[in-house]
């Protein structure tokens, strides 16, 4: 972090001096890094546990399961926005239709865990 203190006027100058000041004792108050890992090194192995095990390897991207195959993104959906006709309707209000995509609405999801079926709503044509 680079800052211009040629622009900073005595108090801010004092200011900055005072805060550095802080941080420096926060920072001399800490262990050496080295001995720090050697205590969580320590400590891991009287656990069984190893840094890797628990953490996974530094900058190493984690890796999919075996066995299943990794979806790629895909781009928007090519019938995005697509008006389709009603698939389902609720019998108590006839307005209240859904097209079978996206989310079930509140009247259809209620319905089925009353025990209600999907294809009792379906619309006869």
């Amino acid at each position: 972090m680079s800052m211009n203190i040629d622009s900073l006027s005595p108090q801010e100058l004092a200011a900055l001096i005072a805060r550095a000041n802080k941080r420096k004792k926060v920072l001399a108050k800490r262990k050496p890094a080295a001995q720090a890992k050697a205590a969580v090194a320590k400590a891991l192995k009287a656990t069984g546990w190893t840094f890797d095990e628990l953490f996974g390897k530094p900058n190493a991207a984690t890796p999919a399961p075996a066995g299943k195959k990794t979806r790629k993104a895909r781009g928007p959906s090519k019938n995005k926005g697509v008006k389709v006709a009603p698939k389902y309707c609720n019998p108590a209000n006839e307005k209240e239709t859904w097209s079978g995509r996206g989310r079930a609405p509140l009247w259809m999801s209620s319905a089925i865990a009353a025990g209600h079926k999907q294809d009792e709503f379906l619309i006869r044509k």
